[in-house]
């Protein structure tokens, strides 16, 4: 395993313009001042001098991944090393409910796992890609899987106007077929019958009802059957296009969503409005996007001023492209730079809320020795400053395995190989999370008991020798 000075190799000098010493200095600083605590408690009895031993067992910062290749690796050797992950790397799973494949007919939701569910189906499976599942496993499974760990759960997503991996087939079907066959031929600009919200809802007004009440339903279902089992939710997903686009407007009963399906009108409000009231307050629901630019920020504020509970903002950042992450390298771009980065979630900031960074993708060049090296060495460095800033409250990766992701996207973007072999971006991840971002230490305890280190924030296990010699501990959290 090469370290990261042999990793760093793979960069040019215009990389360490940007990610200079002073920027990494500046980096450590703010790490130090934003993301540790003093942490003061007291153990009864414990004479003063002995000596405690401090270990963090657990993160207060979400380290995250999607889990939606559960069980559909083809071999138990490599569903294990991928379980294990979570606990191991992860303290969150991003779990799939995309509603298509979720409720392929209407009424009939796939929550708990099936006869083509199972590791043995997968196994046996000449081209898992081709299976509609592939990817959105059952979520029961799933999410017991989770909580038997202690892992976080996120759901993703609830809502999300996507006609190719969400809007599901049987909505579409209740639309008059003369209107579908237009919708799904007739795209010329101007004369789509879906470029004319207000001629649908008035030639369909059963439809605007029926389209309300499914989307309220949907929400309802799943907030009924996880309660609180499910830490947080993205409520709407990917919803900032249809605002820069003029698809939200004042009175209509219909908006159309920027893959041109029918959603409800206002329906980001809508949404929050519904989610609120189903699940549990200490629920958290996040809004999440790509398109990080004001308009988001003017969308969440507004959504904020008319009442929603919105608690996290999700932020997307994919290097999809293999040539994105070459430029980088040879300091050529300045994307995701260190400026670059404070720019945009200064910005994202001002709608004081945390920050998720919840849909990461760095791609591995042509996945060779050169193109492996420079996805550690970019994702190394983005994860520290993400780690530094004040108003983040989790980063979390998307593929984890290469080959695994949706069609489009890169193949070599995983922190493993397609059989589970790791790649130098999960050594510098794990060196990050588990050791560099993990406190261990010893202090002696003062009187009456007292017990004062400085540390990440987290969950900590303390250990000492009594009189006897035999070792005692308590768990303490430092917030």
């Amino acid at each position: 395993m090469l370290n990261m000075s042999e990793y760093e190799q793979a960069m040019k000098p215009g990389y360490f313009d940007r990610w200079n010493a002073e920027e990494q200095t500046r980096i450590d600083n703010d790490i130090e001042k934003n993301r540790k605590a003093d942490g003061r408690f007291r153990i009864p009895g414990i004479p003063a001098g002995t000596e405690v031993k401090v270990e963090q067992t657990s993160h207060d910062f979400v380290f995250g991944a999607q889990i939606f290749n559960f069980d559909q690796l083809g071999s138990p050797e490599a569903n294990s090393r991928y379980r294990a992950l979570y606990g191991e790397l992860f303290n969150s799973a991003t779990i799939a409910f995309y509603w298509q494949p979720f409720e392929p007919e209407e009424g009939k939701c796939r929550f708990s796992p099936g006869e083509k569910d199972g590791e043995a189906f997968w196994n046996a499976c000449p081209d898992p890609k081709m299976q509609p599942h592939w990817r959105r496993p059952a979520p029961d499974a799933v999410v017991k899987f989770c909580r038997e760990k202690g892992i976080r759960c996120h759901g993703h997503p609830l809502i999300w106007g996507s006609s190719v991996w969400h809007y599901p087939r049987f909505i579409l079907e209740k639309l008059p077929k003369t209107i579908l066959v237009q919708m799904l031929t007739d795209v010329r600009c101007g004369s789509n019958i879906m470029k004319q919200g207000d001629a649908l809802a008035e030639q369909c007004p059963e439809f605007v009802e029926y389209l309300e009440k499914k989307f309220d339903e949907r929400i309802r279902v799943l907030a009924e059957h996880y309660g609180n089992q499910i830490q947080s939710w993205d409520v709407c997903n990917e919803s900032a296009y249809d605002v820069t686009a003029g698809n939200f407007r004042p009175g209509a009963k219909i908006c159309l969503g920027y893959q041109g399906r029918p959603m409800p009108a206002d329906y980001t409000f809508r949404a929050f409005q519904t989610a609120q009231k189903a699940f549990p307050p200490e629920v958290r629901l996040n809004i999440n996007d790509w398109h990080l630019k004001p308009n988001y920020l003017k969308q969440v504020k507004d959504l904020l001023a008319r009442g929603c509970k919105i608690d996290i903002l999700g932020a997307q950042m994919h290097l999809f492209e293999p040539q994105m992450c070459l430029d980088i390298a040879d300091g050529i771009s300045d994307l995701q730079s260190p400026g670059q980065v404070r720019k945009t979630m200064s910005m994202l900031a001002e709608a004081g809320l945390p920050i998720h960074l919840s849909e990461i993708t760095i791609t591995a060049p042509n996945n060779d020795e050169r193109g492996q090296a420079i996805q550690a060495v970019i994702a190394r460095n983005l994860y520290r400053l993400w780690f530094s800033l004040k108003p983040m409250m989790g980063i979390t990766w998307w593929n984890v395995v290469d080959d695994c992701g949706a069609p489009g996207e890169p193949s070599v973007s995983g922190l493993f190989s397609r059989n589970m072999e790791p790649k130098p971006v999960y050594h510098a991840l794990e060196d990050l999370i588990n050791r560099e971002w993990k406190t261990r230490t010893a202090v002696k305890a003062g009187k009456n008991g007292s017990v004062e280190f400085r540390g990440f924030r987290g969950r900590y296990r303390l250990a000492w020798e009594n009189r006897t010699g035999k070792e005692e501990t308590v768990e303490v959290i430092l917030h």
